[in-house]
């Protein structure tokens, strides 16, 4: 059974969150009202109960939320997997200062569980590697970090 941790981030899970790092992101469909997952990267963690995350504008994640405000990210971090649920919010649609049709999310947090399955730890963090110009990317995402971070 997953272990309600805490009800905001802990400070081991707050520095993970305020770099760009893999999490996965759950919504309710708008359709089929399922569970519907997607791999993000842009996220941060203002504070212990806020992560603020981008995805593109035109996304079915934008149209998920909009219709369920139900979130949960999944983290895998600190030795072990984290299911990090709240309350997302639009808040800007079109973010600024970032050369991508973007939408800047802001998510309030309910509560942390460890998820992690009994009698084991994560050994090795998941890494990613971008595809596409490593210039080009690094200054992408740099823009998008700061665009976050500017709450």
């Amino acid at each position: 059974m997953a272990e309600i941790v805490a009800h905001s981030l802990n400070e081991q899970l707050l520095p993970l969150l305020r770099t760009e790092r893999f999490v996965l992101l759950n919504t309710v469909d708008k359709e089929t009202g399922a569970p519907n997952m997607s791999a993000i990267s842009w996220i941060h963690a203002p504070s212990e109960s806020c992560i603020f995350f981008a995805v593109d504008n035109r996304s079915r994640i934008v149209e998920n939320i909009k219709n369920n405000v139900l979130v949960t990210l999944t983290l895998i971090g600190a030795g072990s997997v984290y299911a990090i649920a709240g309350h997302a919010t639009i808040v800007d649609e079109n973010m600024t200062g970032v050369p991508l049709k973007l939408a800047k999310v802001r998510m309030d947090i309910r509560e942390v569980r460890d998820v992690m399955f009994y009698g084991s730890r994560i050994s090795v963090e998941p890494q990613y590697e971008k595809t596409y110009d490593k210039k080009a990317a690094e200054k992408l995402d740099s823009q998008v970090m700061t665009a976050l971070k500017n709450n």
